[in-house]
């Protein structure tokens, strides 16, 4: 006796036999609203790239059991993805003063946090609770791991996406972070004389990172597995040239125990190799100014023209994240520190340049970007996975109210 028709059933994803299921799912999804621009992820081919470096993940699809043409088969009609990894969700003074020579030095507190993206159902198959399906088995396998907190990001005018987690399962608003975007221009971005910018060790990263980053909210606690990935580009310190001429680097230990009174930090982030995005929907008009602005950029390029880079066709992009710093000059440092990752997303052939801060985060000022291109308010929602677990040294996370910077993942973007 065969299955029930209709009936949905949630498994774990096998890469033998969905890949071609799973992209009918995503082609019916990215269907953009007619005469609008709309963004097309394409996914190389991989359905968990975006969830592939995390420590932990999984994939999960929907099957629905139809009849075609007499002949009871098995349909793909939604997907999620999931993964789990260890942050900082605040920090504690130590009271047994074994923090290394400075007690009142904040210590990390770490959880357990789940992340889930990439939930798609298939648009004949909406209101039938499929989403709410997935996400309920996919919040069975973070609590079965030991995750403490489960959250999403989602666009905060997607309404539909907003009301399944909020209404339905249990989720709170909880960050509006920015994504902004700058595209790639056809000249280079001139670096001020006066700027010196380092491209540190992975280990010089990481200890640079756990000492001055390691109590911003959502910090890897496996930053080393970031920074020595085959994706990460590198990470890059911008200092005063009057203090560190080139070649006089001296080791992150010893710039961490006498800093300049300006500096700033970031890293890269390879997403082009990953996976790439086109913009579909333009007008023809569009697409040749556009084009006109490239050639002239090109033609021209000691005129510094912005130009409309190639969205039109598929494109990569290179993230930035780790964005820090401190002192008068910082900002102007980070601004320093945009131009050269442009200029290396030039070099690798990216369409644009891309990180994500908070609102109020003070070095926004120095990120060039595009507002057409970017997104003023993304949206976090986050849930308490369990009561039984401890509240630790900062209570329950999903109240605590936001800081001033967080620290974005660059496996998950």
């Amino acid at each position: 006796m065969g299955e029930k028709n209709g009936a949905v059933y949630v498994r774990e994803f096998d890469p033998q036999k969905d890949c071609s299921g799973i992209e009918e799912v995503e082609r019916k999804c990215e269907v953009g609203p007619s005469g609008k621009l709309s963004l097309f992820t394409d996914l190389l081919g991989d359905p968990i790239c975006r969830v592939r470096n995390s420590p932990a993940y999984l994939m999960l699809v929907a099957e629905m059991v139809v009849d075609k043409e007499n002949k009871e088969t098995k349909e793909i009609v939604g997907m999620i993805r999931g993964c789990i990894k260890t942050v900082t969700c605040g920090k504690r003074f130590s009271r047994t003063g074994k923090n290394s020579n400075d007690p009142l030095k904040p210590l990390p507190v770490y959880t357990k946090v789940a992340y889930i993206l990439g939930l798609r159902v298939s648009p004949s198959h909406r209101r039938m609770k499929i989403g709410l399906k997935l996400v309920s088995r996919i919040e069975e396998w973070f609590r079965e791991n030991g995750a403490e907190y489960s959250y999403i990001a989602t666009e905060n005018d997607n309404q539909p996406s907003v009301n399944l987690f909020t209404n339905k399962c249990g989720y709170t608003k909880f960050r509006t972070p920015s994504i902004l975007v700058q595209p790639v221009y056809a000249h280079r971005v001139r670096i001020p004389n006066r700027v010196t910018i380092i491209k540190l060790t992975p280990p010089e990263a990481e200890s640079f990172y756990r000492r001055r980053f390691s109590t911003t909210e959502f910090f890897p606690r496996d930053i080393d597995s970031v920074l020595n990935n085959k994706l990460n580009l590198g990470t890059f310190l911008a200092v005063p040239s009057s203090t560190f001429p080139p070649g006089s680097w001296v080791g992150s230990d010893n710039f961490l125990a006498d800093l300049p009174e300006s500096w700033a930090v970031l890293s890269v982030w390879n997403c082009k190799d990953v996976f790439t995005l086109e913009v579909k929907g333009a007008s023809r008009v569009k697409k040749v100014f556009a084009k006109t602005t490239r050639i002239v950029d090109r033609v021209l390029p000691w005129l510094r023209l912005p130009s409309v880079p190639e969205v039109f066709r598929p494109f990569g992009l290179h993230f930035l994240y780790g964005l820090g710093g401190e002192g008068p000059l910082a900002v102007k440092f980070v601004r320093a520190l945009c131009g050269f990752a442009h200029n290396l997303a030039k070099e690798k052939g990216c369409g644009v340049v891309a990180t994500e801060v908070l609102g109020v985060e003070p070095l926004r000022l120095g990120i060039p970007h595009w507002k057409k291109l970017s997104c003023a308010e993304d949206l976090w929602c986050i849930k308490r996975l369990g009561e039984d677990y401890s509240d630790g040294s900062v209570g329950d996370w999903t109240k605590s109210p936001p800081g001033l910077s967080i620290f974005v993942d660059p496996r998950e973007f």
